[in-house]
C-alpha cells in the first residue's frame, strides 16, 4: 500500500479534495467534542484531517506514506502527522476520543488486527466511523460496463459489509449502524465514483491518477478501450441507458459507525 500511495501522492491534491458534505457527515457520525483528541486513520493527504480542524477539532493524521505526510505537513504544520497503520498506530493504550477512516479500510492488511488496535487507543464511549464502498454497492456502478475488469478487481479488495461488521465485534466494538451515501453532482473529492451523473470526469488524466482503481488496478488497453466506447455514448446518448440501467437503492457509498463500550467484556 506504500508504495502504491507513494506513486498517486505525486499528484493526489490536484483532484482530492475534502468535500464539504462528507466532512459534515463524518462530523455528525464522529459528534466530536472541542477538548477530546481524534484520530484520522488512512489520512493520507490529510485533506479531511486539515478540515476537521479548520473546524476546531484536535486530530492527529496517521498513514503508511511518507509521501503522502509530505504533503500533508505542507497543508498544515500544527497537525501531528505520524507514519503508522491501523494495525499498527504507535499510540498509546486509551489515547484518543474517536476515530474517523475514510476510504481506507480496503487497504488494511488485517481488519481485525487494525480494528483490536483502534480499539487499544480509543477511549471508552468513543465513536469510529468508517466511509467506505461495499462490493455489492460497486456492482451497481456503470462503470462496470467500461471498464469490467478493473472493477471487478477493485471489488476483489473490498471487504463486504457482513466481514467488517465481524472484525468490528470481534475486536471487542460496538457495532452501531450504517447510512447510506449517494454521489452528489457537486462532490468536491474526486474518488473512483466521482463521475456517476458527469462521465466527462473520467477523461481527465489527472483524475484517473488520483484514483487507485486506475492508476493501480487498470490495464491500459482497458482503460483506453473503456474511454473510447463512452465518447461514443455520449456523443450518441446512449450514456443515458446505460446510467439508468445501474440505478439501484443500495447507496454508492456507507457510512459504518462503531463505539467502544464503556465496559468491555474480557
Amino acid at each position: 500500500m506504500e508504495v502504491k500511495y507513494n506513486t498517486i501522492g505525486l499528484d493526489y491534491n490536484l483532484t482530492r479534495r475534502a468535500d464539504k458534505y462528507l466532512t459534515k457527515q463524518l462530523l455528525y457520525h464522529l459528534q466530536p467534542t472541542k477538548d477530546g483528541k481524534y484520530l484520522d486513520i488512512g489520512c493520507g493527504t490529510g485533506n479531511y484531517t486539515n478540515e476537521l480542524h479548520k473546524n476546531g477539532f484536535d486530530f492527529i493524521g496517521i498513514d503508511p506514506s511518507e509521501l503522502m505526510l509530505e504533503k500533508a505537513k505542507l497543508k498544515n504544520n500544527k497537525i501531528h502527522w505520524k507514519i503508522g497503520s491501523a494495525e499498527n498506530t504507535g499510540l498509546p493504550a486509551n489515547f484518543v476520543d474517536g476515530i474517523i477512516g475514510s476510504l481506507t479500510i480496503h487497504h488494511w492488511t488485517d481488519l481485525t488486527l487494525g480494528f483490536s488496535e483502534l480499539n487499544k487507543v480509543l477511549k471508552k464511549n468513543g465513536r469510529i466511523v468508517i466511509f467506505t464502498s461495499t462490493p455489492e454497492q460497486m456492482k451497481g456502478y456503470w462503470l462496470n460496463h467500461y471498464f469490467p475488469k478493473m472493477l471487478s478487481d477493485s471489488i476483489t479488495q473490498m471487504p463486504t459489509l457482513e466481514k467488517v461488521k465481524k472484525a468490528i465485534t470481534d475486536s471487542g466494538i460496538e457495532f452501531i449502524e450504517t447510512h447510506k451515501y449517494f454521489i452528489k453532482p457537486d462532490l468536491e473529492d474526486q474518488f473512483l465514483y466521482c463521475g456517476k451523473q458527469n462521465p466527462e470526469l473520467y477523461f481527465d488524466e489527472q483524475i484517473r491518477h488520483g484514483i487507485s482503481s486506475f492508476s493501480s488496478l487498470s490495464n491500459q488497453t482497458e482503460v483506453e478501450n473503456g474511454l473510447s466506447e463512452l465518447r461514443i455514448d455520449i456523443d450518441s446518448g446512449k450514456i443515458k441507458d446505460i446510467i439508468n440501467s445501474y440505478e439501484n437503492t443500495l447507496g454508492d457509498y456507507l457510512y459504518i459507525i462503531a463505539k467502544k463500550p464503556a465496559v468491555q467484556s474480557s
